[in-house]
């Protein structure tokens, strides 16, 4: 059954209006606005770089004053959506000091104490990543941590993940202890720390997703330097609308995330309902209870056993004949034993089954292949025009399309098969183990699928419905450690109930007139 997600449209509606001051616009009794707030945040920056100029002087009278800070200017084409008059846009590099943590050898794992009153906390992204200050077991002593101050971390400090899962934004508590980033995470000390709630807010909504869009690497992506986002416009509400936007948030979210577990359930609950109509169809269908009025009123001219025989009959004809063609190059060449009917015993029969029918063998009644993978390191094995399917191309239906393809160089020296049009395809280990197919059009395989094509007369349309309904239990025979696998020698010898001909065609129409009625039912 397939995993239902949380549809999380509402969440975003209501953060989305929390951002452009539509949830909370203003505050009764709020006269300050953005810019004073932003004005007040420059005019305490200056003020302190004054101080430590006057500072700096008396040790060094030629000092140079520093240029006073002033806010940046925001172009009109940099505003992703109108906020309120009483707001204003800033950047995000003039709300707080950011510094990412120490890499190479700056930090390294030969630094690393036991815990003690000597000791100093390296922070970890589990801990902003899991929001828990208490995760970690790394500590620098206090004589290396005097000379890392620049990546020191403080109560109320807000750290943020910085490789892999890329944005988790954590406010450390009051009773944090003092210690460092390690280069996993980058610190966050806000100006003002009233601000800390609605800018967590806004990174977490959207920044996160610009930090993740200019990421950089391949398997690990890791946030870019901050010198870009410290760029990124943020729109900067008073201080009594950011807490009154927050404290509605924390108010309304709660409830937005029940109404999402309820109709998650509810969706759960539908598709587990249809998942099971589903099962009881083809069961129903494979052990002929769906045909049951038809075979009352139809003429059986050939029999599930009768039809079997004729199978074998012909394929040990052809075996002849090959034989006959062997025998003109190689006279010696041996007479191949003749193919019979495989014994089912009593206790490997699953279910009853209509007197008409026969139980046999899926090996007797289809040739079953599995591909294989051709040579990443050979160029001419592949962008051929050859469709080379993988088992994720498998959807349960038709396969009309397959992205890779290999040359017939690969095809000749890879011991593979082409396999025609309307072969069965089901996959044998992995992630997608028991998917099935239907090729529409002419393709090999790799090694973790394997093919069906299925002796005249058999219906591959019956085999798919067939193998649909075995899925559960073909996969619990499933052997192996990290990728358990079916293997074609299990498939070969699994219990296959065989009807004529014209109930199989049957059982396929009244199948494919009902399962379609069932999705109707679970839209």
């Amino acid at each position: 059954m397939a995993k239902i997600k949380k549809d999380t449209n509402l969440r975003k509606a209501i953060l989305q209006a929390a951002i452009t001051g539509q949830l909370i616009s203003n505050v009764k009794g709020e006269t300050k606005t953005g810019k004073e707030l932003l004005d007040k945040i420059i005019e305490e920056r200056n003020a302190k770089l004054l101080v430590q100029w006057e500072e700096a002087k008396k040790k060094n009278p030629k000092a140079k004053k520093p240029t006073p800070i002033v806010a940046s200017e925001i172009a009109e084409d940099e505003i992703p959506f109108e906020i309120p008059k009483s707001w204003c846009w800033c950047r995000l590099g003039e709300l707080g000091l950011y510094r990412k943590g120490p890499f190479g050898s700056s930090l390294t794992k030969s630094m690393f104490v036991p815990r003690s009153e000597f000791s100093v906390k390296v922070y970890e992204q589990k801990n902003a990543i899991q929001k828990d200050f208490t995760l970690g077991d790394y500590y620098i002593p206090k004589e290396k941590f005097n000379s890392m101050q620049s990546f020191i971390v403080e109560p109320e400090d807000i750290i943020i993940s910085c490789a892999g899962t890329i944005g988790e934004v954590y406010k450390l508590p009051q009773n944090a202890p003092i210690g460092i980033i390690n280069q996993a995470l980058m610190r966050v000390k806000l100006y003002n720390d009233e601000l800390s709630a609605f800018w967590m807010l806004y990174f977490d909504y959207v920044l996160k997703k610009e930090a993740s869009k200019q990421s950089s690497g391949t398997a690990i992506k890791n946030i870019p330097p901050f010198e870009i986002l410290k760029a990124y416009p943020f729109p900067l509400p008073p201080l009594a609308v950011q807490n009154a936007i927050v404290a509605k948030l924390e108010e309304v979210l709660p409830l937005v995330d029940a109404y999402e577990n309820a109709v998650l359930q509810k969706e759960e609950l539908k598709t587990a309902l249809l998942d099971k109509v589903k099962k009881a169809i083809l069961q129903e269908a494979i052990q002929g209870k769906l045909t049951k009025s038809w075979r009352k009123t139809t003429t059986i001219k050939e029999s599930g056993k009768q039809l079997l025989d004729k199978i074998i009959e012909e394929r040990n004809k052809k075996l002849l004949a090959n034989w006959e063609e062997a025998k003109k190059k190689n006279p010696k060449a041996k007479k191949p034993a003749p193919i019979v009917a495989s014994e089912i015993t009593e206790d490997e029969i699953p279910f009853e089954i209509p007197k008409s029918w026969c139980w046999c063998r899926l090996g007797d009644v289809g040739d079953w292949k599995a591909g294989s993978t051709p040579s990443r390191s050979n160029p001419e094995f592949y962008n051929g025009n050859i469709p080379w399917l993988k088992t994720g191309d498998l959807t349960d239906d038709f396969v009309d399309i397959i992205p890779e393809c290999i040359s017939e160089i690969a095809l000749k020296s890879c011991s593979m098969r082409l396999n025609p049009v309307g072969s069965v395809l089901i996959a044998m280990y992995g992630a997608t183990i028991g998917k099935l197919g239907i090729l529409n059009i002419e393709a090999t395989t790799n090694q973790a699928c394997c093919a069906c094509i299925t002796h005249e007369p058999i219906s591959n349309k019956y085999m798919f419905y067939y193998l649909m309904s075995q899925k559960k239990a073909l996969t619990e025979k499933a052997e192996g450690g990290a990728q358990p696998n079916i293997s074609r020698e299990k498939l070969v010898i699994y219990p296959f109930p065989l009807p004529p001909l014209a109930e199989q065609e049957k059982i396929v129409e009244i199948i494919e007139q009902i399962l379609p009625l069932c999705e109707k039912l679970g839209g």
